[in-house]
């Protein structure tokens, strides 16, 4: 293999698609010729590795035999290794895929067309809920200071009663278009007009609350239902309740959960598992214990003769898995051993010795 495509777009062999095209952005900005203090060379490697690794079939096949194969490419020294030797600045013999670069570039694609809806921020907040909360579900309602839509135009950006009339900077057609030239020769594209965002029109009055933005910084409730059964450090993911943008679509909401220790109980999968001291002569003869569970209490029959360790199960008492379902409490008994015995208890204990006990 003459050439580590990896280690020219510096990711690692088990990296993400994602992880290939931020490395592959990152790096074509960083060489693109047009740029002060590009390399056109890098530039043309850069691309090299981008259009091996970005394809899944050209990439396995590059993994597994040091060369991409199929649709007349391989990796250089292969049989039909790429020749950069008739590269010109009209770009014929460099050809790649530049909608996503053009998207950095431009703030638009070179291929024109209606852009898609802005997206607002997505955006996470962490809570933190007691153990039986995160066992049986609950509702919290959460104050969040972030960019929401304006509730005295509704998002219009338009004082209310106000008419809109076309945008004079992109003529009512919601983008401009923009051509430059480079070493690929020249490109045109569109971007999304920044004065009226995309829709064409203004308002004759801005909105005097959010200044004809449609968003502004402000504080919203929202509440959060918890399901059943949630363990720590698991997300919740509420559509649409993230940072709005304007004449667009808001973002995402993500509430990490965090669960708080309980005194008593653990949790293994459905299941709640806690430990319960009996003393000797309990363990020996038998006892009956109450107790208190998270959700009222329960009394538990200690059989004769019980061992350290053994388990005690009580069904339909753990974590609810559904309607009418839910997982089992266990309970690990642990014998106590008296630490002093009166001279009394130290000749029954020597007696049961006696008896081989």
């Amino acid at each position: 293999m003459s050439k580590d495509y990896y280690q020219i777009l510096g990711v690692a062999r088990g990296a993400t698609s994602d992880d290939i095209k931020k490395a592959f952005h990152k790096l074509a900005h960083k060489y693109h010729p047009d740029k002060k203090g590009g390399d056109e060379s890098k530039f043309k490697e850069v691309n090299e590795a981008y259009q091996v690794l970005s394809d899944a079939r050209k990439r396995q096949a590059y993994d597994n035999y040091g060369q991409a194969g199929g649709d007349g490419f391989s990796a250089p020294g292969g049989p039909a290794g790429w020749d950069f030797g008739g590269f010109d600045t009209a770009g014929q013999a460099f050809q790649f895929d530049l909608g996503d670069l053009f998207g950095e570039f431009f703030g638009g694609s070179p291929r024109g067309g209606r852009h898609r809806p802005r997206r607002g921020r997505d955006i996470s907040v962490d809570i933190q809920i007691p153990f039986a909360e995160a066992a049986f579900g609950s509702e919290r309602t959460l104050l969040i200071t972030k960019i929401g839509q304006c509730d005295h135009c509704a998002g219009s950006g338009a004082e209310p009663g106000s008419n809109k009339r076309q945008c004079a900077t992109c003529n009512g057609r919601g983008q401009i278009r923009e051509t430059r030239r480079s070493l690929l020769g020249s490109f045109s594209a569109t971007r999304e007009c920044e004065v009226c965002n995309g829709s064409g029109e203004v308002p004759e009055r801005r909105c005097a609350a959010c200044g004809g933005h449609g968003v502004l910084r402000k504080n919203e409730e929202i509440k959060v239902t918890i399901p059943p059964g949630i363990t720590d450090g698991e997300m919740i993911r509420l559509v649409g309740r993230g940072e709005a943008a304007p004449k667009g679509v808001a973002g995402d909401l993500y509430v990490k959960v965090h669960v708080e220790r309980h005194q008593v109980f653990r949790r293994e999968d459905d299941n709640l598992v806690m430990d319960l001291n009996v003393k000797l002569s309990d363990a020996i003869l038998g006892a009956e214990h109450e107790l208190k569970t998270l959700d009222g209490q329960v009394t538990v029959k200690v059989p004769a003769g019980i061992s350290s360790g053994e388990i005690l199960r009580v069904k339909g008492r753990g974590v609810p898995t559904g309607p009418g379902r839910r997982g089992d409490l266990h309970i690990n008994i642990k014998i106590k051993t008296p630490e002093k015995l009166s001279k009394k208890a130290q000749k029954i204990v020597e007696d049961l010795r006696a008896e081989g006990l």
